[in-house]
């Protein structure tokens, strides 16, 4: 499989491509006035303990307080930096770790509650495992992990994992051998992809920066008063070189002299040898519009997908949940229904992992599949749809078919989807999808006029309408001002106000002589 990244930076914003065999596959879009925060680490503030919920919602400096669940709080981060949580137990006349009275343990939080662990007021330690996306805060972790090319520090761990992709088992074995052998700290590491490979001086650098990095973080915890930023994630065009540009990448095309140079410094430091892969783009035309990538980025907005054979999938997105629906649409098959069904399922299997990835859909997923009547026809879409999903980078979980014929899988998401990056709701349904039709606008003007008609005094009534809905009064729904003006006896005047929604109207009573 060819792969390459794309880098299309501009003032406003800086958008990353990743092209496989010449398909757009991946998108990521960091805008100047946006925070894309996950990754990025907090000293933050207990804002309110929610016992029935075993989670906390943390100030972090931003405008919505973060949200933290008992399961994303470590016990050892209370030993490590919470010295003013220390202090209150010691002063309680408690022993530190061991709460006899519940078998809660503090130092590693077995057995304890949200409000055995934090009260309101203290301060914490938290990375964003989630960025916000919608009217949710954002989503955070005590569980920190800090990214580097090789490796992965996890500072509360002492576990040592290999990236899945190195299948060679001596490899991995070697691998792990000298973490082991490096480390001089209880720390955990996952060894990443683009370790394989790699020589032992290059690890022993990275895993001394990391714990560099680490302590520079926890010296800052200690000095910056709450709520504040302690650590920042790399920018956009960086995480993707650290992230994305491995041996699996062809080359890199960068249109931007600067952003050129800072991956050239940042390949300089961690991966020289990959420098050669990297290209500044210098045509006139635009590099997205060169690689034909605009098209790609406009039709993953819609809501309808067009399959090859004539067949169609339908994507809806809710704020958790996003349902998609196949149907056969135009494609009539060849022999028989359930050949035809079969194959436009499959088709959809594909599509919907490509704009799943594509669109950086997370959450719950469920999917409605043409019924299929056979079990084996069944089996073959479920498994086409786990081998279509290996390709993505992001976790997802599949059941099988359920009886009604669905699908149900989840997806990991961390930042917002596509379309809520580019798109904003509809200001005319308010992202509802649907507005009430200029027939009932009518008719709720005829019901409104007859409510009020007998407190109204004067012998001619205005009402200003939006223009659509004026031209809906005289074309189509004209005998409804005559049935009006004859039930009420006065004269009704349409204006016409383009300021208007489509659904909103004013009734204007005119006294006589005026």
């Amino acid at each position: 499989m060819y792969r390459k990244l794309l880098i299309n930076d501009t003032p406003f914003e800086t958008r990353v491509a990743l092209i496989e065999d010449g398909y757009l596959v991946e998108i990521f879009i960091e805008r100047r006035d946006m925070n894309d925060i996950a990754g990025n680490i907090y000293k933050g503030r207990v804002q309110r303990v929610l016992p029935g919920m075993q989670a906390a919602f943390v100030d972090i400096g931003l405008e919505q307080a973060a949200f933290i669940h008992v399961s994303d709080l470590v016990g050892e981060h209370f030993a490590d930096i919470e010295e003013t949580f220390l202090r209150a137990v010691e002063e309680n006349g408690e022993l530190y770790g061991i709460a006899e009275n519940d078998g809660c343990n503090l130092m590693t939080g077995d057995g304890c509650t949200i409000e055995d662990m934090l009260t309101e007021g203290q301060e914490l330690l938290v990375q964003v495992a989630k960025a916000p996306i919608g009217s949710k805060g954002a989503r955070v972790t005590s569980y920190i992990s800090l990214p580097g090319s090789f490796l992965v520090l996890m500072p509360y761990s002492d576990h040592i994992g290999i990236s899945r992709r190195i299948e060679d088992e001596e490899e991995r074995a070697r691998l792990k051998e000298k973490v082991e052998s490096l480390r001089s700290d209880n720390h955990g590491y996952i060894v990443r992809t683009a370790a394989e490979g790699i020589a032992h001086e290059k690890l022993a650098y990275e895993m001394g920066f990391l714990n560099n990095l680490w302590q520079d973080i926890l010296s800052k915890y200690r000095t910056v008063p709450a709520p504040a930023l302690v650590h920042k994630e790399l920018n956009i065009s960086l995480r993707a070189v650290r992230d994305l540009l491995t041996h699996e990448v062809e080359n890199l095309i960068i249109d931007s002299r600067r952003v050129y140079d800072d991956v050239l410094s940042y390949l300089d430091v961690f991966m020289p040898r990959l420098k050669a892969s990297v290209e500044l783009y210098e045509g006139t035309e635009p590099i997205f519009e060169a690689y034909n990538l605009e098209g790609d980025i406009s039709r993953a907005l819609n809501r309808k997908v067009w399959l090859k054979s004539g067949g169609y999938i339908v994507i809806e997105q809710t704020e958790a949940l996003t349902a998609i629906d196949v149907n056969t649409g135009r494609y009539v098959g060849k022999r028989n229904l359930d050949e035809t069904i079969l194959k436009t399922n499959l088709e959809a299997v594909r599509e919907i992992a490509y704009q799943l990835r594509l669109r950086d859909i997370g959450g719950i997923i469920i999917i409605d599949f043409i019924d299929m009547e056979r079990r084996s026809s069944q089996e073959k879409v479920f498994n086409a749809l786990r081998d279509a999903l290996k390709r993505d980078r992001s976790k997802t979980h599949v059941l099988p078919i359920s009886e009604l014929g669905l699908i149900q899988m989840t997806r990991k998401r961390i930042r917002k989807p596509l379309n809520q990056i580019l798109c904003e709701p509809c200001f005319e349904c308010d992202g509802a999808g649907y507005i009430i039709s200029r027939q009932t606008v009518c008719h709720h003007i005829y019901r409104r006029i007859l409510h009020e008609a007998g407190e109204m005094a004067g012998s001619r009534i205005t009402i200003r309408v939006n223009p659509r809905v004026a031209a809906y009064l005289h074309d189509e729904q004209g005998r409804l001002i005559d049935a009006m003006e004859k039930r009420i006896g006065k004269q009704i005047v349409l204006h016409p106000y383009p300021h208007f929604h489509l659904e909103e109207f004013d009734i204007i009573e005119h006294l006589s002589g005026s």
